[in-house]
């Protein structure tokens, strides 16, 4: 049976119509705000954050898997960039996600986590793949050794291709 998932927003100042105050379904609060707003901006816009929520949900993916295969990360980041189309509705047309690791993580299994989140689990890479490209990618540093890098699939309407 399919989830059902809820939110409410309001408009602050239907004036301006540039921040929304948002609650989920779940009771949580989130702000939103657009480039209108100027230095007293209260929150991202929600085109930013689409972004957040990839990176949210690919590096809950990634951690848990690291996890489960005992692979001790010292430090863990997402860098999510997004290039919009110049023209309305000004959709991202690409999108590039790198996992940032540090400590004793096995490339393999960093590799594996990365390429199971990008094309089996997180439902917004899954979501945003319908209609952009997505370049998965990650960064391992381990100590004294050499940086890893490297792209691990590529995700978008015309389906995945792991590298």
């Amino acid at each position: 049976m399919p989830t059902t998932l809820t939110a409410l927003a309001t408009v602050v100042d239907p004036g301006r119509a540039v921040r929304v105050d948002a609650v989920t379904g779940t009771g949580f609060q989130l702000v939103f705000d657009t480039a209108d707003g100027g230095a007293d901006r209260a929150g991202p816009s929600p085109t930013e954050s689409i972004l957040a929520a990839l990176a949210a949900c690919t590096s809950m993916d990634v951690g848990s898997i690291l996890r489960k295969k005992r692979q001790p990360a010292a430090s863990y980041r997402i860098a999510v960039t997004g290039e919009k189309a110049d023209e309305h509705p000004q959709v991202y047309i690409s999108i590039v996600v790198e996992h940032r690791v540090s400590g004793d993580v096995d490339p393999e299994a960093l590799r594996r986590a990365v390429e199971l989140s990008a094309t089996t689990y997180c439902p917004v890479s899954a979501m945003l793949s319908r209609s952009v490209r997505i370049e998965h990618r990650y960064r391992l540093a381990q100590g004294d050794r050499d940086e890893v890098s490297a792209v691990v699939a590529i995700t978008g309407p015309d389906g995945p291709q792991v590298l």
